[in-house]
This record gives structure tokens, sequence and C-alpha cells, in this order.
């Protein structure tokens, strides 16, 4: 049967760069591969059309002959036989190449029988994320907390050996202690890890009946946390030995609480400052005043200057939040809006008349220079 064109066979034209012809290979070899066809004869002989397709186009100068003669250029009986020569290509190279793998450390060494951790051996337990909203005054001040986590702990019974007292490790009769079983899928002999002792040689004889070998099981912890005055929203704190228990008596993992800071009525902040926005009444604004302002821990007094424009800011000094890391306090900036009056009643409106009259039509300077600017918008 005649060969098809190895372009076709790999789903790439001759225009291709060699980046995208490996990925499309990797593709299709795994939609190929005999272990995920076992016993499809179709399957494993596109797996052996894409390796030596493969093989050629990978190789820029068996893919020069190719492109020039054909399959002629690797056929023996031909005078335009290249001097390169076609061949069988591991299959698995591709993935070596792409993933890093080394003797025994590729990804596909590790599917298929390569060296693992010994099962049976104690293993650290995983580390564990908890999400905890805190308001913006617990962040700043620092606080203390109580939260409940669901975990994998160590079984009491056992004291996470996973064993009834007096048990033993005995050989796994599955694997006969080599942790691997062989599965021969068409022409390959494929490793696995053993089903049974999951890989280790051994099982425990006698199964602790609470935990059934495990070693753990779950339940409800209470935890309580110190949050450190000056924390932000994302920080995240370490709470040593709170995760999910070991394996086989290893030690505990780590919880990480991560820190959500609950939006403020009145304050925003900006690192270790605060700002907070008052109202002020026009006449506080032009003839100045001693005005009250709220801050984390109490309130404090500012003095408004006659004269005050919208939009001005105050900074009350040391009332902002305790730097996390002991260099002292932020500021608190206080920004001032003028509240101008909705409602007015008659004598209020004859008053504000009278005093538009002794201002006499004279301009402030904001006044002035916006004018200035936009006299030629008015010509």
């Amino acid at each position: 049967m005649a060969k098809r064109d190895y372009y076709e066979v790999l789903e790439v034209t001759r225009e291709t760069e060699i980046e995208i012809i490996k990925k499309s290979y990797r593709r299709l070899a795994i939609k190929y591969h005999p272990d995920k066809n076992p016993g499809d004869k179709t399957a494993e002989e596109k797996f052996k059309e894409l390796s030596e397709a493969y093989e050629i186009l990978s190789d820029p100068e068996k893919r020069g002959a190719y492109d020039q003669y054909g399959h002629a250029a690797f056929d023996p009986r031909s005078r335009a036989r290249s001097s390169g020569g076609g061949g069988f290509h591991d299959p698995f190279d591709i993935f070596r190449e792409v993933f890093g793998g080394t003797a025994g450390g590729s990804i596909f060494e590790n599917m298929f029988g390569g060296q693992q951790a010994d099962p049976s051996q104690p293993q650290r337990g995983d580390d564990l994320r908890y999400d905890l909203e805190i308001t913006l005054e617990e962040a700043a001040l620092g606080c203390e907390k109580e939260i409940s986590v669901t975990k994998l702990d160590a079984c009491e019974t056992c004291k996470g050996s996973g064993a009834e007292a007096g048990s033993k490790l005995k050989t796994c009769a599955t694997c006969g202690g080599r942790g691997q079983v062989l599965t021969s899928r068409g022409i390959f002999s494929i490793a696995q890890t053993c089903p049974h002792c999951k890989g280790a040689g051994r099982i425990l004889e006698k199964p602790c009946k609470t935990c059934h070998g495990d070693g753990k099981h779950q339940r409800s912890s209470k935890i309580r946390l110190k949050i450190p005055a000056g924390v932000e929203a994302g920080s995240r704190l370490r709470s040593q030995g709170n995760g999910e228990a070991g394996f086989r008596g290893g030690p505990s993992g780590d919880l990480y609480v991560v820190l959500f800071v609950k939006p403020h009525e009145i304050f925003k902040r900006d690192g270790d400052d605060l700002i907070c926005e008052v109202p002020v009444s026009f006449v506080q604004a032009a003839l100045g005043a001693e005005i009250e302002v709220p801050t984390l821990e109490g309130r404090a007094t500012i003095k408004i200057p006659g004269g005050t424009q919208p939009a001005t800011t105050f900074r009350v000094k040391g009332k902002g939040v305790k730097n996390l890391h002991g260099y002292g306090h932020g500021d608190l900036h206080v920004r001032v809006q003028v509240e101008v009056p909705a409602h007015l009643n008659s004598d209020q409106k004859a008053k504000l008349q009278e005093f538009s009259a002794l201002c006499d039509g004279k301009e402030g300077p904001i006044t002035q220079g916006f004018f200035q600017k936009a006299k030629k918008f008015f010509r």
C-alpha cells in the first residue's frame, strides 16, 4: 500500500514551522497511543505511521530531502536516496524534550514505571487554604479570630499509622514486593503502579478498623489565629501544622489563611494612610471653624481656616494604620466637601442676596484664573 504524505499524516502543511509540527505530533501520538487503544490494530498502525513521519520532518536535512524527492528519498532502491535514511522514531523522545525529562524523570517515565517515592514511608500532609474576611478596623489594629476548618486529621485509634496495634507490614502478593505490575499492550510492555499496594510493595497486615488503613479521618477543628496590626487585603498567614495530617506518621501540612478586607463605609486605605471625606457647611468653609473628624480609634479635632475651598485635604498625623513591620503609623487625610444648602427660606435668600451685593461683583482668584484661561472660548 502506498505511503501517505508525511505532512498529511501529521495534519500540517509544508510551510508549517517545526514547533507547530511538534505540537501536532504530541496531540496525535497521545490520541493513538496503544495504551489508550488496547487491542486496536488501526490505532497501532497510525501510531507507527506518526513516528515515522515525525522522524523525517523533525530533522531539517531529512525534511529537505523529503520535500525534494518525497518518499523516494529514503527508499534504498532509489538513486535519489538521501544519505540520512529513514528510521523509527522513539515516540517518547519528544515528551522528554518538551517536559524536560531525564532518566527516571520525564512525565512518561513517571507514568509508566519511573522511580517514585515509597508510599509506605512517612509522608507530609497536604497544605490547606482558608479565605477569611475581616473588617478594616481588624486589619489596621490587629485582632484574634477563631475559625473552623474541616480537614483530614490523624486517626486517634492508630495514631496515624493506619495499622491495628501490633500489626506489621507484609509483602504485597499482587506485585511480589516490586510495587509495579507489567501489562502487555500490543507491541508494548508497560510497567504500572501496583493497584493493590499503590506502589509500596508492602501492605498492612491488619488495617486500622477506624480509618481502614488511611491513618487519618475527616473532622472539624477550631483554630485560633492572631492577626497582626497593619495587614492588607491579600496577606497570607501561615498556621504551622494545621493542614492535613501526614501519612504513616508523617508531619501535618500547614494551613494558609488568605485575608480579605471588607469595604469600609467611611475610610479608604492607601498603604498605611487612611482617606476620609467630611462635609462642612458653606459658612464653616467661608469663615473657618474647628470640626471633629472620625478616626479608627475615636475622634480628632481639626481646624478649618476661613476661605477653605472644596476638596481641600488636611492631614492628621499618626492617625492612619500601624505599619506591619513596625515603622510607626500612617496618617489620616481628611478631604472636606463643602455642602451648598439646597432649600433656602425667604430670609436666607435675602441675606445671601445682600451678601452678593456687598461683594460688588468681585471675583475670587479661582474664578479669575479660570476665565483668564477660557476667555478665547467666549469670543
